[in-house]
């Protein structure tokens, strides 16, 4: 896993950290994805954070 980076999800409704995925070092976006926030009971987007 030299090529992956640890990158921490956070929900854009109310801003909780929820999870936690790698993405590769040579991607220069941020990572959007539909996540399911237990907080907000629903699924909702979720983006990358450093």
């Amino acid at each position: 896993m030299k090529d992956k980076k640890q990158v921490i999800l956070t929900c854009s409704v109310c801003l909780s950290r929820n999870y936690t995925t790698g993405k590769n070092k040579n991607s220069a976006k941020r990572i959007e994805l539909m996540k399911y926030c237990p907080k907000c009971n629903t699924h909702t987007l979720h983006k990358g954070t450093k």
